[in-house]
């Protein structure tokens, strides 16, 4: 393989010389030299966008470029783009040039004159640094300062928690915000990105496999652009070429597709590959998706794990979302976090599997409806994210057009339908219960209401029969009468009695019970008596 060198000469007679000199080395492939500062930053840059490994292995930076100063050029050629060697090219080998030069990242110095052979050594040790770091980096290292987009891996703590349908409605949320979104199906043997997006395109990720230089030329011709506009690289439909995709293969096409889109999210499944293993280290954000149960947590602690292990990823620089969740749901998200020792997503999906299967069986989850909560809640976990900004019209809304705001505020509710939904369900499990209850405590106040009024009945019988036969009329009439007088109409079946016992005339009330409302008898009844002294003093 030919090593690319990139010269860099302010003056035409060095630049003859140099790529005089460059021609004769064996294995070397020179650039046409360019002649300031900004050219070579400029083209470094756009080598850079294209593709990664487009970028030379060797820059050659002559003492007399100008007009920025060779340090800061050095210093910022290093770091942009860490997997380029570069050489300077100095007649000045003191000491303090050598000091200086090595400060700001060189990787060796060539002296003036030229020489083939000390031209040749430099040109070698050079491209073999940038080779090892490429190996290194796995190609997959985004330049400092250069173009790179966000990538997010989302991988399934075990089989059947919704990691294909969280990939995709992420991508969604991005690309209704505008950006550009590419969806990568790492699933490599059980990939269902396709059968979700009802797509049929005869070319995958495995196609890639055998390809060393993966650029943009080779990537378009990979991806599918879905109606959605979302940039599809899918998995192999033969599960067994999956084990084509190394983890090479995986870091080629993350760095690729990271320089091309503003974000990427990568569906790895439940199975960790090496191409997955790949994808969830040079993620910038690893959501691993559980559902609350014993077994899923389970899993996701095992998968937490094993990252930590294989020096993957870190627990704590790792998302948990939960997945169908619901009210009802004992294991709550400060659990997970225990047991996971990783951040869980404040955002929880709602288990609403009837929003869900329409879509699904028909391959068209992009037309999931606006007003579903699960897509509600994925979006707002979308905005929660930073995948789109907190302005984003909500799911199923146009874009805001000056002077209205509809749908801005849907993304920060986080499900509030769903949690209206759930509401609902418990209040009308719960109604009957209430009710119950409430007649309970009315059928109690009933009773004490009734135990009140018979003994003031009482009260009023004994005085009235008291009177009465002072005056000889005799008191059991009074007394019956004054009994009812002071019972209202529906304790009017109330049976009022008197009898004079020594000097004391006694009364004594029964009266009924109602059930709920007053006139329905229910065979309960209380029991009230009162006593008066006899005024005629006479036994």
């Amino acid at each position: 393989m030919s090593i690319r060198v990139l010269p860099a000469v302010g003056d035409l007679e060095s630049a003859r010389a140099l790529t005089s000199l460059l021609g004769q080395l064996p294995d070397t492939d020179a650039a046409l030299p360019v002649g300031d500062t900004a050219a070579l930053l400029d083209t470094l840059g756009r080598l850079a966008a294209e593709s990664l490994d487009e970028l030379p292995e060797v820059v050659l930076v002559h003492e007399r470029i100008g007009p920025a100063p060779v340090p800061q050029l050095i210093r910022e050629i290093v770091g942009r783009y860490p997997s380029v060697g570069v050489l300077l090219v100095t007649a000045d080998t003191s000491p303090g040039v050598l000091t200086a030069a090595m400060d700001s990242g060189v990787r060796g110095i060539v002296g003036l004159p030229l020489d083939h052979d000390a031209l040749a050594e430099r040109v070698q040790a050079a491209a073999a640094w940038a080779s090892g770091m490429r190996r290194h980096l796995g190609t997959g290292d985004t330049p400092h300062g250069g173009p790179g987009g966000t990538v997010v891996s989302v991988t399934g703590a075990k089989g059947g928690v919704g990691t294909t349908l969280t990939a995709v409605q992420l991508a969604l949320a991005a690309r209704s915000g505008g950006r550009s979104v590419a969806l990568v199906d790492l699933d490599l043997q059980a990939g269902d990105v396709a059968a979700y997006l009802d797509v049929q395109f005869r070319r995958s990720i495995a196609d890639l496999a055998a390809i060393k230089d993966i650029n943009a030329r080779v990537l378009h011709e990979a991806v599918f652009t879905h109606e959605s506009g979302l940039a599809l690289l899918l998995a192999p439909a033969e599960g067994e070429r999956g084990e084509e995709v190394t983890d090479r293969v995986a870091r080629q096409v993350v760095a690729a597709l990271r320089s091309r889109y503003d974000l990427v999210v990568i569906d790895c499944g439940t199975q960790m590959s090496a191409a997955g293993a790949a994808a969830v280290e040079l993620s910038d954000r690893a959501l691993l998706l559980v559902t609350p149960d014993v077994i899923a947590v389970r899993a996701a602690k095992r998968m937490v794990r094993l990252w930590d292990r294989l020096q993957i990823r870190k627990a704590e620089d790792t998302t948990t979302v939960i997945n169908r969740h619901g009210r009802g749901t004992e294991i709550q998200a400060s659990l997970v976090a225990r047991v996971t020792d990783t951040r869980v997503a404040r955002t929880t999906v709602p288990a609403q599997f009837k929003e869900l299967h329409a879509v699904v069986d028909a391959g068209r989850v992009h037309d999931l409806d606006h007003k579903s909560t699960v897509k509600q809640a994925l979006w707002t976990l979308a905005a929660e994210l930073d995948l789109i900004a907190a302005d984003t019209p909500g799911p199923g809304h146009r874009r805001r057009r000056p002077g209205g705001d509809r749908g801005a505020l849907a993304l920060r509710r986080r499900g509030a339908a769903g949690d209206r939904g759930a509401v609902t369900l418990e209040f009308a499990g719960t109604f009957p219960l209430l009710l119950a209850v409430l007649a309970l405590l009315w059928q109690c106040a009933l009773y004490g209401y009734t135990f009140s009024l018979a003994g003031n009945a009482a009260d009023e019988a004994a005085r009235a029969a008291t009177a009465a036969a002072a005056f000889g009329d005799g008191g059991q009439d009074a007394c019956v009468a004054a009994g009812k007088q002071h019972l209202p109409a529906a304790w009017q079946d109330a049976d009022v009695s008197c009898s004079r016992d020594g000097l004391v005339w006694r009364a004594d009330v029964t009266a009924p019970v109602p059930v709920l409302f007053p006139g329905v008898a229910t065979g309960w009844t209380v029991d009230a008596e009162a006593g008066a002294a006899a005024e005629d003093g006479t036994r």
